[in-house]
């Protein structure tokens, strides 16, 4: 798989996850009382991650193409 398209696959990841946030039915999920209290925490900490992972993703296509010139 090219570069470009690992960083275009992360960044729908990313949508997606942060639309899953922001939806209804996630936040009564996570304010159940039986819900698990880290269920929040853990899903900002993958779009943490993965906006990291993008990131890095970045930096090596800047310098791939800063190489080519």
């Amino acid at each position: 798989m090219e570069t470009i398209k690992i960083l275009n696959e992360f960044n729908s990841c990313y949508i997606t996850i942060q639309g899953i946030i922001q939806s209804k039915k996630w936040q009564e999920l996570v304010n159940c009382e039986d819900a698990d209290p880290e269920m929040k925490t853990h899903l900002g900490d993958v779009l943490h991650y993965l906006g990291e992972a993008m990131g890095c993703v970045e930096q090596f296509l800047e310098a791939q193409s800063t190489e080519c010139k």
